[in-house]
């Protein structure tokens, strides 16, 4: 069976697609395999340093093949991430070490909110709908939502659509800081790219311990990721990268960086 995910490399960033649009991009438990494995291949593979998610058609994605699904949320153990893969949702195993930027259009139901909250940057056009539908389902969010949408997008706003099942609109989330930019529709993955290629020029040793340091401060609090912060940095200081930076600012010329 097909995974309808296609991954492209375009300099340092690795392009993920979600080619399904004739079922609204609904998810199959092959499509997260290979979703999963197209994330272990971005912490991998030295030359990537960016992942630029999106996906074909009208819709981002309609939800889950929920029949398909329904064995594998009830076995009680979840997801199960296969051999060189990384979770998508950030639940199980280690997450992505590298920033991924997401486009967003149309409808952007339950897994599409979920992914969302386990990436960087997030792009929506302004016809962007959201929904997390489980509970109109019988059944709850088990991607991430319950645990990470009161954080991303505040406590009561996350209860109003999480308990309901409702839509909400990409100018609520933007609000909300749940997607960073709003464009009109159809320049959604054009602006996407550009930040993806902003991030792939920077500095890749940086761009990963910006990650490293924030998701420490997140889940184990400042004062803990305090006690990390310059032992991280020591080796970003002295490597390669660190000396063309300052030769760059010196020289009044862009760096080149090499990730060493």
């Amino acid at each position: 069976m097909s995974s309808f995910i296609e991954t492209t490399q375009n300099g340092h960033i690795l392009e993920i697609r979600v080619n399904r649009p004739e079922k609204h991009n609904a998810l199959s438990p092959e499509m997260y395999s290979d979703i999963a494995k197209a994330y272990g291949e971005l912490s991998r593979n030295p030359d990537l340093r960016v992942a630029l998610l999106h996906a074909e058609g009208k819709h981002f994605t309609s939800g889950v093949e929920l029949d398909k699904f329904a064995p594998i949320f009830g076995n009680g153990k979840g997801f199960e991430i296969g051999e060189g893969e990384i979770d998508p949702f950030g639940l199980q195993g280690p997450r992505h070490s590298k920033p991924v930027v997401m486009a967003l259009q149309g409808n952007c139901f339950t897994w599409g909110v979920e992914i969302l909250l386990n990436t960087e940057v997030r792009v929506a056009a302004e016809d962007t709908r959201f929904a997390m539908l489980e509970v109109k389902r019988g059944i709850f969010p088990c991607g991430g939502a319950t645990l990470r949408l009161p954080q991303q997008m505040g406590w009561g706003h996350a209860q109003r659509y999480l308990l309901t099942g409702d839509y909400w609109y990409a100018d609520l989330a933007l609000r909300t800081g749940l997607v960073q930019e709003v464009v009109p529709a159809g320049h959604q993955l054009a602006k996407a790219r550009e930040i993806a290629e902003q991030i792939a020029k920077a500095a890749p040793l940086g761009v990963q311990n910006v990650l490293k340091s924030t998701r420490n401060a997140w889940n184990e609090g400042e004062a803990e990721a305090a006690k990390h912060l310059f032992k991280d940095l020591l080796p970003v200081m002295q490597s390669e990268d660190a000396a063309e930076g300052i030769r760059s600012f010196i020289e009044r010329r862009d760096a080149v960086f090499q990730g060493r």
